[in-house]
């Protein structure tokens, strides 16, 4: 798929949410690189729209950590530091134990069974892009009973951040396999209600997750 198909997708309805939509995954996707120039009139082109909305999608994605603005270079595919990814993780940590210490009293069967089924489809996945969807959902679906919607939003944000590189880890089969079955001890814990058991697992999940983010993109600058 390149930027042509997803403009397409959005069948002409020119918003700046979904031109935001399409410009997300093409970074998420690697069809825009860490460090490239995104100009704004070959993207308004290629969605047949006017500067405007693209404008206002890049500020929207520049929110998110994906694009930088410069004030005369216009703008670029953000890069993440190591540095930046130990904040992101760090930060992650605090705000996901707050949210699963909030949502587990509240869970009921049928999220308990929602969880799972994402379980059991990522077991079948094996496509990076679909595992890091497939991620997010399962750990949205425990947080959402939390009732905190700007917390979630939060969280979802530093997923966003980290996505394009958790690729990468996923594609790792040794990666993958850990991380999976994490999420089935996670899961467990939320099942019987063991707060401290699914606090500690989940803390544990995202520190392991970190640590390998922050050491392959220490690798990464060392190859350049």
């Amino acid at each position: 798929m390149n930027l042509h198909e997803l403009a397409a997708n959005i069948q002409q309805r020119s918003t700046p949410d979904l031109i935001a939509d399409a410009l997300r995954e093409a970074i998420l996707q690697g069809i825009f690189q860490e460090g490239q120039s995104l100009r704004q009139d070959e993207i308004a082109t290629q969605f047949g729209v006017s500067r405007i909305p693209v404008r206002e999608a890049l500020k929207q994605l520049e929110a998110e950590g994906l694009v930088t603005l410069h004030l005369n270079r216009g703008a670029m595919v953000s890069v993440l530091t190591d540095v930046e990814a130990q904040e992101i993780c760090e930060i992650r940590s605090a705000l996901e134990v707050k949210a699963m210490q909030l949502a587990i009293p509240k869970l009921k069967e049928a999220d308990l069974a929602k969880a799972a089924v994402i379980l059991e489809a990522t077991d079948q996945a094996t496509d990076a892009g679909t595992l890091a969807k497939l991620n997010w959902e399962f750990h949205a679906t425990l947080y959402a009973t939390a009732e905190r919607p700007r917390l979630l939003t939060l969280i979802k944000t530093l997923h966003v951040n980290c996505d394009r590189y958790v690729r990468v880890q996923l594609a790792q089969m040794d990666y993958q396999d850990l991380s999976q079955k994490e999420h089935y001890q996670i899961l467990a814990a939320c099942q019987t209600q063991d707060t401290k058991a699914a606090i500690r697992l989940l803390k544990r999940h995202i520190d392991t997750a970190g640590e390998q983010l922050v050491a392959y993109l220490q690798r990464k600058t060392q190859k350049r």
